[in-house]
């Protein structure tokens, strides 16, 4: 019989004392992608360090996505949600059952047409050992199918940071971040219990973009270029490239995350919406016909009120509504 490879160590780190023994948690969304599930699972099944729990949330898929998660030998905690609560809902769910059922430490998050290489865990985990100072979230290197840096998952770096963040950064082998795309990011369990969850309500796009920067906006972040994954879009292209009926989604969440949270100082604010209306003008002027109805319903929703509560949008599956609740109650929100 051969013997199962060992487990590489994880290096001390004074800065997280504890990391040889915490509980990496990963938790996938996925909805109506049954093969590339199946790729990413596959993933996930061969990295060198093994998370010690993963978390599979359905968003009420109607292909054979939830067999696939029900049935893979990595042997999941699969939650088949009664509906489609997008990205965000499942990303609210899956992080909260990891921290309420599974008691994890850190909370690996990722979509399910990512594919992490064998090293992406162990990099991430090596990265924090080698860190001098306690890190909050650490962001993987997204690359597409042919090896290129993708688009879609560009990490912001942090604006403000001192020679020191810099050289910090360094000796844990990565650079100073401000927000992380989930396409692949590690998030400290401490720092979510105390700020809380990504918004349900957002339902997709936006929601990591606010929910890190929360997590970041005192806390330090990484982008680990050691850690790789494959996002496995169907094209070589940025959200920005011709988002159709998504455009509401950009419009509505960009200002939810701009003006209705306290994730980003004024002057932040202020850089980060300037390039986002940049951007929105290009796509119109690409896509009048097509993108001006769309954003307009986009900016009057988010005009007429806030997100809802996370668990209100997930009401329709008990379980998952009272994990969510249990963590923003402790979080204060």
């Amino acid at each position: 019989m051969t013997e199962p490879a060992p487990v590489p160590e994880t290096p001390a780190s004074a800065a997280h004392p504890d990391l040889a023994s915490a509980r990496v948690v990963a938790v996938v969304v996925t909805y109506n992608r049954e093969q590339l599930l199946q790729e990413c699972l596959d993933g996930l099944l061969a990295q060198h360090r093994a998370p010690d729990a993963v978390v599979i949330i359905d968003n009420a898929s109607t292909d054979r996505s939830g067999e696939v998660a029900d049935q893979h030998e990595i042997d999941a905690d699969v939650v088949h949600l009664r509906r489609n609560v997008g990205g965000a809902g499942g990303f609210a769910a899956g992080i909260a059952r990891a921290l309420v059922r599974h008691e994890a430490d850190w909370v690996w998050v990722m979509d399910d047409d990512t594919v992490p290489r064998p090293e992406a865990l162990s990099a991430l985990l090596d990265a924090l050992g080698a860190s001098p100072v306690r890190l909050s979230v650490l962001s993987s290197r997204a690359v597409w199918t042919d090896g290129r840096d993708h688009p879609m998952n560009t990490q912001r770096q942090r604006l403000n940071a001192s020679a020191q963040e810099k050289r910090d950064a360094a000796r844990a082998g990565g650079t100073a971040i401000r927000t992380a795309s989930y396409v692949s990011a590690l998030l400290n369990a401490q720092d979510v219990r105390r700020l809380g969850l990504p918004y349900a309500d957002y339902f997709l796009w936006s929601d990591d973009f606010e929910h890190t920067g929360r997590l970041l906006r005192h806390g330090r972040g990484l982008r680990v270029p050691a850690s790789v994954v494959e996002h496995r879009t169907v094209a070589f292209a940025s959200a920005q490239s011709n988002p159709g009926s998504r455009f509401y989604f950009d419009v509505r969440n960009r200002i939810w995350a701009l003006a209705r949270t306290d994730s980003f100082t004024l002057l932040e604010r202020i850089l980060y919406g300037g390039r986002t209306a940049l951007g929105w003008v290009g796509l119109l002027l690409r896509h009048r016909t097509d993108l001006l109805g769309v954003g307009l319903r986009g900016l009057l929703a988010a005009l007429r009120r806030g997100p809802r509560p996370s668990a209100r949008v997930l009401e329709a599956d008990g379980e998952a509504a009272a994990d969510i609740r249990a963590i923003e109650r402790a979080a204060g929100r």
